[in-house]
C-alpha cells in the first residue's frame, strides 16, 4: 500500500515537472498547459493527504511541504529502490527454501 502510494506520488512529481519544462505547450496552449500543470498537482495533494503525518517521512514531508519536488523526487527514487531491493531478497529468500 504504501509503496504503491510512493510510486503514485513519484509519477505525479514527475509529470508536474515534465509539464513545467514544456515550454513549447505553454506558448501554444497555455490553457491545456495550465490544466496538466493542476491534474497533476491534484495527484500531489492527493497523495499528501493519503500520506498521514505517522507514514510520512519527515525528509519527504520537509520536500514536499516547501515544493522541493526534484528533492522529493530523489528521494522518492531511492526509497523505491529501496523497496525493490527489499523485495528482490524476499523472492530470493522465498525461493531458496524450496530446494
Amino acid at each position: 500500500m504504501l509503496q504503491n502510494l510512493l510510486q503514485t506520488l513519484h509519477g505525479a512529481l514527475r509529470e508536474r515537472l515534465s509539464v513545467i519544462a514544456d515550454h513549447q505547450l505553454r506558448d501554444r496552449d497555455p490553457v491545456a498547459h495550465l490544466k496538466k500543470l493542476q491534474d497533476a498537482s491534484k495527484v500531489i495533494e492527493e497523495c499528501e493527504a493519503a500520506l498521514s503525518q505517522s507514514k510520512l517521512d519527515p525528509q519527504l514531508r520537509h520536500y514536499l511541504e516547501r515544493r522541493s519536488y526534484d528533492k522529493a523526487l530523489v528521494w522518492l527514487v531511492e526509497k523505491l529502490e529501496q523497496y525493490q531491493e527489499h523485495e528482490i531478497k524476499k523472492q530470493e529468500s522465498d525461493h531458496s527454501g524450496c530446494h
